[in-house]
């Protein structure tokens, strides 16, 4: 009975001791004012009586590193530009784009949830300055602007929410995928130091044939999302009405079914078309991805440069792989890079 009571003591209460401790000064004297129209600089007010006096010893007396405490301050609290506070979110958002559905504080899809509700309101707020504005010399000629004025089959302009999400779609969509697709093929060379030569990559059509196998082998979007309109019979088995499928696009790309020894980079296997249905990078039919044509080109010239007019060589040839929610190394890839 007492061994009982002491863990509830431990796991129960003491818990919501320590939060309050934590929370007392910011309760007392930066809830008030914060409440108000004006608020607080960014921090935290410390505990009670002492305030930040132990973060403060440590720096300046145990470890003796006094500027690493100012250093912590501003890593933590100091506000970040617009453009670098929007990358930061969308990398939140990514991370939870093929979470677990959960609304649990601290979990991925959670995070990813608030990301995208700070990037929805910079997005917003542009457009209600643009909505404002009278002046025809304030009109730019930008993906917004474009989305403004698109119609759709009726002739009705599209709404602000529909303007806003197909703006958040498109950035997420091409965010880090022609990116995360050269690190696909440059981290292999600079391992194995296989690399294309010049008089290779001058030739268009094996550019294209590396392209085509660098995006095979990235599997950037591993799965695909459908809903289930109506009941549907497939190879003898039910697919009830709105249920849904998630399509496994990485297996197609890597089943020997599909291509020849399917895990080893091999351009020349697009001297031949591939089986119909079995390369589904982009996607296909009405939700083809739109920016397919980009991402080639993108690549073709990100290739072309690097192989002509730069050296490099691994970081950490040997760092570990995640696969969520893209597939990268640890490090991202950390190269030492020159121009030849």
């Amino acid at each position: 009975m007492e061994s009982t009571l002491s863990l509830a003591i431990v796991f129960g209460v003491l818990p919501w001791l320590l939060w309050l401790l934590w929370s007392w000064n910011e309760f007392k004297f930066a809830s008030p004012i914060n409440a108000g129209s004006t608020k607080l600089p960014p921090g935290h007010m410390g505990l009670p009586y002492i305030g930040d006096m132990l973060s403060f010893l440590w720096y300046y007396k145990i470890v003796c590193r006094p500027d690493d405490y100012i250093h912590s301050k501003q890593k933590r609290f100091k506000g970040s530009p617009l453009l670098d506070t929007l990358g930061q979110d969308f990398a939140g958002l990514l991370k939870g784009v093929r979470a677990q559905p959960s609304k649990v504080p601290g979990s991925a899809y959670y995070h990813a949830v608030q990301c995208r509700k700070r990037v929805m309101a910079v997005f917003r707020n542009e457009l209600e300055k643009r909505k404002q504005s009278s002046n025809v010399n304030d009109k730019k000629n930008d993906l917004m602007e474009g989305l403004r004025t698109m119609k759709d089959e009726e002739g009705i302009l599209l709404g602000d929410d529909e303007v806003l999400d197909n703006i958040a779609s498109l950035v997420i969509a091409g965010y880090e995928s022609a990116s995360l697709a050269s690190m696909k093929r440059t981290w292999p060379w600079a391992k194995k130091n296989d690399l294309i030569t010049r008089e290779e990559l001058a030739q268009l059509k094996y550019t294209n044939k590396v392209v085509e196998e660098t995006v095979r082998m990235a599997n950037l979007a591993a799965l695909l999302f459908r809903w289930v309109k109506k009941d549907v019979i497939y190879q003898g088995y039910k697919i009830p009405k709105d249920w849904s499928v998630v399509l496994c696009i990485r297996h197609i790309h890597t089943d020997p079914k599909n291509f020849d020894d399917p895990m080893t980079f091999n351009p020349d296997r697009w001297d031949n078309p591939p089986k119909p249905g079995t390369y589904q990078v982009f996607g296909g039919g009405p939700r083809v991805c739109a920016g397919n044509m980009l991402a080639r080109i993108q690549l073709c010239i990100f290739l072309h440069h690097l192989v002509t007019g730069y050296k490099w060589e691994l970081i950490n040839p040997d760092a570990k792989m995640v696969y969520l929610p893209h597939p990268k190394p640890v490090d991202g890839v950390e190269i030492a890079i020159s121009a030849i």
